[in-house]
This record gives C-alpha cells, structure tokens and sequence, in this order.
C-alpha cells in the first residue's frame, strides 16, 4: 500500500537556508525592501496590475524580469518600454495561456534557464465576468474558475525554486472578493475561484516552507484601472464609494508597496498571508 504523503516542517529552530539568509538581510534597513540580485516571473504582465508590479519590482532594483500575458502585441510592447525605461535590466516576454499546462511549464523552466533562476513569482493572470447565477453555463462557470485557480496553480506548482535550492516568494493574486461579496456586481463564478487562492496560498506556504520558499497572497479591492472605469460599470460606480470607508477607488502604484514587501527581505518572516488592500471596503 503506498504511503499518503506528508510535509515536512523545518524542526529544531533550523530554517530552510534561503529563508536564514533573507532574515539576516532583513537586519539591514539598506536591503530590507531591495530586490536588488533578484530575478521575477510576473504573469498576467503586459498591462494593467501585472505590468505595475513588474515596473515596480525594477523601481527596487530587480536585476532581471520575464513578463508572460496571453497577448503577444501588448506584451512586446510593455517589454520594449520597460528596457527603455530600465537599460541595467534583463526584461523577457513570453506569450503563453496559464491554463495550458504543457505550455506553462515549459515556458517556465525556458524563462528559469534564460534568467539564471526565478526568485520571486507574482501571479496576475486572471479574467472577471459579472454573470448570474442561474444564467451560468458548465462551461462559462468552469473558464473562471480554470483562468483565476487552475492557472494560478499550474503556474506555482513549476518547481523551479525547490530544484534549484534557491528559496524565494510566492506571490498569489486573489482578490477583496474572496473574502466578502461585493454587490451589486454578481460574481459567484470568480467570488469562489478568489477565495480558493487564499487557501492554496495556505497551503502551499505550509508545504513549501522547508524549502525557504514563502507564499503569501495579495487581494485587492476596486482599483483605478481600465476595466473599473469602463462605461458599462457607470451605474454601479456610486455605490462602490458608498461602500468604501476611504471613499475611493485605490491608485495602482498603491499595490506596489504591499507586492515589494512580500517579495523582498522585508517580508521574511511571513507566509501564508492574505493582504487585503481595499480602502477598508471588505469591513462593510
């Protein structure tokens, strides 16, 4: 009968030696929030939060950064920008579907050998819809919940960092969905599939930490990006600041802060934590 596997946990006050090495870095206010030597795969990463994080990380120093998207044409263009914008860096684009399991993995130990490794993985890939629940299709309902859980995990579960003894950061994106239901919007199909990442990110920090591998999870609220302000959401828009304590949507570059510290030194003493950053929308 074969044996059910279990974890292993660091014992005897002994740390996985990544992690040891990132808590002395942490000592250091010069490289606390650096990411200075690091390399980042961000997915997700020709436009919108993706693509912020990614020009985030190289604010703090990134040395070297892939980008994958589905959209080939956008993601060119943001890897040509940001060289421009950063010359000392190494900045790759790779067109690959997070939910093709072939095509993911591959594309992530092709980025792994061309970057020599990936420390830090942030995983921004994901569509929203707002349909109702008796108007879902097998199908329609299985395409959220496969682009937001299934490709998030497909993506985590490359085990670059382990093979390499590298250590590093997880950085799971799910959502203020996850954790309250934002109405009016119906969002049962992408609501659920949110709140399946925070407990992957769980798991996987519980899993993994032996590895010095930390996984934690960021779960925005209403952000200011194209597709919050598009037209067909005019109606509903008076109601989100109703709702929000701080009465507003939150800017982009407000998500860097919280992404560069779970990816640098600075979070090194943290996983399997969620970061709810909404304006304090989800205390509603």
């Amino acid at each position: 009968m074969a044996k059910v596997p279990e974890m292993t946990f660091c014992a005897n006050g002994t740390p996985a030696l990544p992690t040891a090495k990132e808590v002395q870095l942490h000592r250091s206010f010069e490289n606390r929030f650096s990411l200075k030597g690091k390399n980042a795969l961000v997915t997700g990463g020709a436009r919108g939060l993706g693509l912020m994080i990614g020009r985030g990380f190289l604010q703090h120093g990134l040395s070297k950064l892939a980008l994958f998207d589905v959209d080939e044409g956008q993601g060119d263009l943001a890897a040509r920008k940001l060289s421009e914008e950063f010359p000392d860096a190494t900045i790759t684009f790779k067109m690959v579907e997070v939910t093709d399991a072939p095509a993911i993995q591959s594309a992530i130990t092709k980025t792994a050998a061309e970057l020599e490794g990936i420390h830090v993985l942030a995983t921004f890939a994901g569509v929203v819809n707002s349909t109702a629940s008796l108007n879902y299709t097998l199908e329609g309902f299985r395409k959220i919940v496969d682009a937001n859980t299934a490709g998030t995990f497909l993506t985590a579960q490359e085990p670059e960092m382990i093979e390499r003894k590298t250590g590093g950061s997880i950085i799971l994106t799910a959502s203020m969905a996850g954790h309250a239901v934002n109405s009016p919007e119906v969002h049962v199909a992408y609501s659920t599939a949110k709140a399946a990442i925070h407990h992957m990110t769980r798991c996987l920090a519980a899993e993994w930490a032996v590895h010095g591998i930390r996984v934690n999870s960021l779960s925005p609220g209403y952000m200011g990006t194209r597709l919050n302000k598009s037209s067909d959401l005019v109606d509903v828009l008076p109601t989100w600041y109703e709702r929000n304590p701080m009465g507003l949507m939150g800017e982009k570059e407000e998500l860097i802060g919280p992404v560069v510290m779970m990816a640098s030194p600075a979070g090194s003493f943290m996983t399997g934590s969620d970061m709810v950053v909404d304006g304090g929308y989800t205390l509603t």
